[in-house]
């Protein structure tokens, strides 16, 4: 009884998020949302999910504070380097043959990929024609993403990942070290867009040549993992591409005939011709 209990007071403190602040968590997977929901309630220190909506609900301070528990910050720069190794050589060639290009980094977190993306295309002589669109739902996220500084004691798996992804370059080039901080170029963000954004709700972004959307749609239930996948069709250029995680699929998605496999051991996909 008590389960079922927290499992209604899950499902209000959502319908309570939608209604007051627009945050629509209610197609997440609800294990995974349930197990962060209660790991937020046990460290804000909250007897019980009624108590934590009733404070959410009157005290706008604590929303941030909320989301960081249901919006999942975890990444690192180049993270499974063969995604990266497989755009480099078998992706960007193609781009290459546009005079300019809209890269989306959708749920961009705290910028790891941003940056990851902005570095490789840099190194293949395509950043500056490239117009990159990083966003996501967390606006403190976003602020990390813009800032672009990193715990020092992250970089050497950063490194290390960049160097199996094929870098043509030294990481080092573009940070400097500031007192136990990471602090990455500012020119790498000077043809980026960052939008506060939500797969959820929000309306699809026009012609984008390569759609990154890695480790997020895991989060999803099957009815919105369709509608983001609808919205990745809509939002990519005729034979643009979609990236997804390592865990993610289109195998069932309802818009899976409109894509076709490009590079199916990494999950990249080449949008049909219409």
């Amino acid at each position: 009884m008590p389960e079922r209990v927290e499992d209604l007071e899950i499902q209000l403190l959502l319908e309570a998020l939608y209604q007051r602040y627009h945050y629509d968590f209610r197609h997440y997977a609800r294990a995974s949302i349930k197990r962060r929901l209660v790991q937020a309630r046990v460290q804000l220190g909250f007897a019980s999910i009624s108590a934590l909506q009733d404070r959410v609900l009157h005290d706008p301070a604590m929303l941030p504070r909320l989301l960081d528990y249901l919006t999942v910050q975890v990444s690192e720069m180049f993270r499974d380097p063969s995604y990266f190794r497989a755009l480099r050589e078998k992706v960007l060639p193609h781009l290459r043959t546009y005079p300019s290009l809209k890269v989306w980094i959708a749920g961009c977190s705290n910028g790891e990929e941003l940056y990851s993306l902005a570095i490789l295309f840099r190194e293949e002589g395509l950043y500056e024609r490239t117009l990159f669109y990083a966003t996501d739902i967390n606006p403190e996220a976003l602020a990390a993403a813009e800032a672009g500084v990193y715990a020092l004691d992250r970089v050497r798996k950063f490194t290390e990942n960049h160097r199996m992804s094929g870098g043509r370059s030294s990481l080092s080039d573009y940070y400097t070290a500031d007192y136990g901080r990471a602090v990455f170029d500012k020119t790498l963000r000077s043809r980026v867009v960052f939008s506060d954004h939500s797969l959820v709700t929000d309306a699809v972004f026009a012609e984008m040549h390569l759609i990154s959307c890695r480790n997020v749609m895991i989060y999803f239930d099957r009815q919105l993992q369709d509608r983001a996948i609808g919205l990745f069709r809509e939002s990519l250029a005729r034979k643009g591409f979609l990236g997804l995680g390592s865990k993610e699929s289109l195998r069932f998605s309802a818009h899976a005939g409109a894509f076709a496999d490009f590079v199916p051991e990494e999950k990249i996909y080449q949008r049909r011709e219409p």
